[in-house]
């Protein structure tokens, strides 16, 4: 059998490539060796924007601003279409006692981003819950989270009502089919499959599935673990960020913390040594949540790359091979950016913002 595109993996960047390749008049196979959407997809805070965005170079800066501005209409889209709402949940964003706080303004200044200096006693106010002790702030208006695993089910609801789509789950992609310069499709545990073009969309694992064909991608995995509070629906009215941990409010009062970095190759066994730190972390930045309950405690891979700059285009001296994977810690974020950008290379079109810093050519040895 043969596909115009076969996707090799279905988290948030697989199905949102698929999905915009498919309403470019696309037939789209994706393929999802588990279930889609299990991964680092499901495993983040789903936070729209990078941690610390004035710490990033202007690549993922111009992926981020895009993908921002377009989440909500995205999500609207989604909504109508399935009745799932992906719920991008408008909070803004509070930081707290940076180091590096005038960087972030001189950031913000020049990208005309609406972040500035917020007076400690207004944040107290605004956030009554905040741990004592506290002495600055910065805050970002218009700052969303999205409900990652409803964005998940939802895109996944979407494609399926396409007809020119089809999703195959529990489908191991053991292969790149390689011939004479030019890849040709991908082996399966269920047997070849042909295809004129093949997206690689496998996250932490896209590495693995290039090493066959003596290319190094450096892409690894980056575990990162989280724990998931229940509160009242009023409980935190703004996300908060500090030494490094956050905490996210959903609409109905779930409180997401976050979250460790380890690297630790492909394991994503939660520990306990992570749930007391994060714990301890929580309690101290929200005192209150000592007496919550933790509903939830994961891991996942996230797929760490140089600089967090993903790699999307086409890969040189395999024709047909296309890359759109290496997020990091930004998978959600840069998502709707990224695969509007790889759809547009693919079917050659003017793409939505320069391509040139995530190209492979010259990123890779």
């Amino acid at each position: 059998m043969s596909q115009q595109v076969v996707v090799v993996g279905g988290g948030v960047i697989g199905l949102l490539t698929a999905f915009n390749l498919a309403q470019a008049g696309q037939s789209v196979l994706l393929l999802e060796r588990a279930e889609v959407g299990r991964e680092s997809s499901w495993a983040g805070g789903g936070i729209v924007s990078p941690l610390y965005p004035w710490r990033y170079s202007q690549a993922v800066t111009a992926l981020a601003h895009w993908s921002q501005d377009f989440y909500p209409q995205l999500a609207a889209r989604l909504f109508e279409q399935t009745g799932l709402d992906p719920e991008v949940h408008e909070t803004g964003l509070y930081w707290l006692d940076l180091d590096d706080e005038q960087q972030a303004l001189d950031w913000a200044q020049r990208e005309q981003r609406p972040l500035s200096r917020a007076d400690m006693s207004a944040v107290y106010d605004a956030v009554p819950v905040l741990g004592p002790g506290y002495r600055r702030a910065i805050h970002m208006s218009g700052v969303a989270n999205v409900r990652n695993p409803r964005l998940v089910k939802s895109l996944k609801a979407a494609l399926q009502a396409m007809p020119q789509v089809q999703i195959r789950e529990h489908c191991q992609v053991s292969g790149l089919l390689h011939e004479q310069g030019r890849i040709s499709g991908v082996a399966t545990a269920d047997g070849v499959i042909h295809s004129d073009r093949v997206v690689l969309t496998a996250g932490a694992w896209s590495g693995e599935l290039l090493k066959p064909l003596g290319v190094e991608l450096p892409v690894e995995p980056v575990k990162g673990q989280m724990i998931l509070f229940k509160c009242a629906a009023d409980f935190l009215p703004s996300m908060v960020l500090a030494k490094g941990r956050y905490a996210i409010p959903r609409r109905d009062g779930h409180i997401l913390v976050g979250s460790t970095l380890e690297y630790e190759g492909f394991d994503k066994t939660p520990t306990g040594s992570a749930l007391d730190s994060l714990k301890a972390s929580a309690i101290e930045l929200l005192p209150a949540l000592a007496d919550a309950e933790v509903v939830g405690h994961w891991a996942g891979l996230r797929p760490g790359s140089p600089q967090g700059i993903p790699f999307i285009g086409e890969l040189p001296g395999f024709a047909g091979l296309w890359l759109n994977c290496g997020h990091f810690r930004n998978g959600l974020v840069l998502a709707p950016a990224s695969c509007q950008l790889l759809a547009d290379l693919l079917l050659d079109q003017q793409p939505v913002i320069d391509p040139a810093p995530y190209a492979p050519a010259g990123r890779l040895a």
